[in-house]
């Protein structure tokens, strides 16, 4: 899809971060622009920045785990623009904790957002994308879904999950001659508030050796993209039918060693993680 004056784009999580940015980076490519998130707040906040930038905006809050809610989004931004191009299912969650202290539910919930909200998003446009006769897909993983962290383990579950979905999408529709395509964006640490929001068990504390509040500011002091910089690479990845798109310096740098060293860049996360834990 090289040409994205008058599509209509479908963005998740919307109301802030890389999907608010996308949202007004899409408007200036002349999209028309179907926003959802869980938060009206941040929904309102994203439709007054668009307030005479976009040709066209409709918004609605829903929680991407819930499939049938995600499947009457979709048929409502094809009643509401016509139609549907593209989608961005960017809508996620963070959550950190060792293996031996987070419960079932605390993977199912994150599984529910991070994963199921991508194919219930890709399930629920995917028709409309192929009825325009022109169409894309971008499923947003993270570095998280290119190399293992400690105490990362939901979260690192959900992003490579979406990962193997979005890279067999894209050879499922190669396959059968679709005229849609799928791109898997992999950003590195972007500066948005997924760290601040995030579920942090208190196991945290005791692995990383401080408390889990300096262990979540440190680790934000990482986040050297803006989310403005992350909507305007998606997009060129998407002109471009990229299949990966990496976002970042650090992106480049995890995806270079989980390629040329498999295992020792574990080791080296693992001591990297105990030292400024003071251990």
């Amino acid at each position: 899809m090289k040409h994205l004056d008058d599509k209509v784009a479908a963005v998740t999580g919307a109301g802030s971060g890389i999907g608010r940015a996308l949202a007004l980076h899409l408007a200036d490519q002349g999209c028309r622009l179907a926003l959802s998130d869980v938060s009206a707040d941040g929904l309102a906040e994203t439709e007054r920045l668009l307030s005479g930038r976009a040709r066209a905006v409709t918004t609605a809050v829903v929680d991407v785990a819930d499939e049938e809610a995600v499947g009457a989004w979709a048929d409502a931004v094809v009643a509401d623009h016509g139609r549907a191009n593209l989608v961005v299912n960017n809508a996620g969650v963070a959550l950190s904790g060792t293996v031996m202290s987070l419960s079932t539910d605390d993977y199912r919930w994150i599984m529910g957002i991070n994963f199921w909200g991508v194919v219930h998003g890709t399930k629920a446009f995917l028709p409309h994308l192929e009825a325009s006769g022109e169409g894309h897909v971008v499923n947003i993983s993270s570095v998280f879904g290119l190399t293992a962290q400690p105490l990362m383990s939901g979260y690192n579950a959900s992003k490579f999950a979406v990962r193997g979905f979005t890279e067999s999408l894209r050879q499922d529709l190669e396959l059968t001659g679709s005229r849609v395509s799928a791109t898997c964006v992999h950003p590195g640490g972007i500066k948005t508030n997924i760290a601040r929001s995030a579920r942090v068990d208190g196991s945290v504390a005791g692995a990383a050796g401080k408390p889990s509040d300096a262990a979540t500011k440190e680790f934000e002091k990482s986040f050297i993209t803006t989310p403005a910089r992350a909507a305007e690479v998606i997009v060129e990845g998407v002109r471009k039918n990229k299949r990966r798109v990496l976002i970042g310096p650090d992106a480049r740098v995890f995806d270079a060693m989980a390629r040329l060293a498999p295992t020792g860049y574990q080791r080296l996360i693992t001591g990297v993680v105990r030292s400024r834990g003071g251990r």
